[in-house]
């Protein structure tokens, strides 16, 4: 797989530049995810994978699952994180920006799994914003984060939002 700070830009993007420059016409009120990378952790295998599948719903571990709202049909399920990563480009360099873990669980065997798609798109609008919201992680989760993002770049983690790191300060 690419790295996903090597690339400038994913491959992916709802609509490219500055689409609210003022004329009112298309594209007004859209967003860039040029900048935002989604990382599944799997707190049991002690991981973390990038996967631009998730931008879609499509991550590996989403496909050909069903999800629902109900946390039961997925009972005896894997837990999995969704982490929402936002970089941006600062005096000193790039760095981690803003963050925002949504929870899935999976049942592989019952092709089930439980999601609340408006807790993931809240948390990825608030890391595409710059806030930090990863709260309602384990404590393993976010290690095994904090541990990606290090190893991935210590200097972007150097340089980064003070709110994510004291949030992984685990």
């Amino acid at each position: 797989m690419k790295d996903i700070f090597e690339q400038k830009n994913p491959g992916f993007n709802i609509l490219g530049g500055d689409s609210t420059s003022g004329h009112g016409g298309f594209g007004v009120g859209t967003i860039n995810l040029d900048n935002i990378s989604p990382i599944i952790i799997d707190p049991q295998e002690k991981t973390a994978t990038v996967d631009f599948g998730a931008l879609h719903a499509r991550s590996q571990v989403e496909r050909r699952i069903r999800f629902t709202t109900n946390r039961e049909d997925s009972a005896g399920g894997k837990l999995y994180w969704l982490v929402w990563l936002m970089t941006e480009r600062g005096k000193d360099g790039p760095y981690y920006a803003g963050a925002g873990a949504a929870e899935m669980v999976i049942n592989r065997e019952k092709k089930r799994g439980y999601k609340i798609l408006a807790d993931h798109v809240n948390k990825m609008d608030k890391a595409l914003k710059g806030k930090v919201v990863l709260d309602e992680m384990d404590v393993e989760s976010k290690k095994i984060l904090r541990d990606f993002l290090i190893n991935h770049d210590k200097g972007m983690w150097e340089r980064a939002n003070e709110e994510l790191k004291k949030q992984l300060d685990v």
